[in-house]
């Protein structure tokens, strides 16, 4: 799931021009991968035809939870499959999510450089500040932005562009750093910089295609692109 290759960080951007990150959050700081298929597949049971499973999902992992059922279910009103995925992935939350390598020291160190932090999220702003807090990165955003906190989703601009505006990051020197199409697309149509992760499940390819400006192998790449360390090549 995961190389230990570095990224390729050329670029006509100066070095230090980023002062300000934002995190998508499963997929790209947090491992939610299995528990978010497994909660799928636990509220989608004797809804789905056979063979449904890792290749139907995974595509469509990273839209709002109700868009997903939706389009799995192909039924309109999904509230009762919400309320199944959402009780199954609460039990087993904590026993499931893990951080992806080089994350918790990555958010120091940007931390201590004066960069400014942030998580745009389609999860809802509870699990999203409980899977925080489990790491200790709650209190290392400065801005945290959530299905909760907006009108449209990604890939809407309006995350992206509500997060900017709380830290008063200028688009041209914002990273919005995720794993999934939505999140390069609402940080083009936002004015920030896409970078994607290449441990997503979807792929680099993906990725790029979706207009990736940057791709990390490992999560300290981003400490070059901030110029805060060089990253090995």
């Amino acid at each position: 799931m995961r190389t230990e290759k570095s990224a390729s960080v050329a670029t006509t951007v100066p070095v230090a021009a980023f002062t300000a990150i934002l995190f998508d959050l499963d997929g790209t700081i947090l491992d939610t991968n299995e528990l978010i298929i497994r909660s799928f597949m636990h509220a989608l049971r004797g809804i789905v035809p056979p063979g449904f499973g890792r290749e139907q999902i995974i595509p469509a992992m990273g839209q709002p939870l109700a868009v997903q059922m939706r389009l799995f279910s192909g039924r309109d009103d999904v509230s009762d499959l919400i309320r199944v995925y959402r009780e199954y992935n609460l039990t087993h939350h904590d026993e499931m999510v893990e951080l992806f390598p080089g994350v918790a020291e990555t958010v120091a160190s940007l931390k201590a450089g004066g960069v400014r932090l942030g998580v745009v999220t389609t999860k809802m702003r509870e699990t999203t500040e409980r899977a925080l807090n489990m790491f200790g990165l709650l209190g290392q955003m400065d801005v945290i932005v959530t299905i909760d906190d907006v009108t449209h989703p990604k890939p809407h601009p309006e995350p992206v562009r509500k997060a900017m505006e709380a830290l008063g990051a200028d688009p041209a020197r914002t990273l919005m750093v995720g794993d999934s199409p939505v999140d390069m697309e609402s940080a083009l149509r936002a004015g920030a910089v896409p970078v994607g992760v290449a441990w997503s499940l979807k792929g680099e390819k993906v990725l790029r295609e979706a207009g990736a400006v940057h791709m990390l192998h490992r999560m300290e790449d981003l400490l070059a692109l901030c110029g805060i360390e060089a990253v090995d090549r």
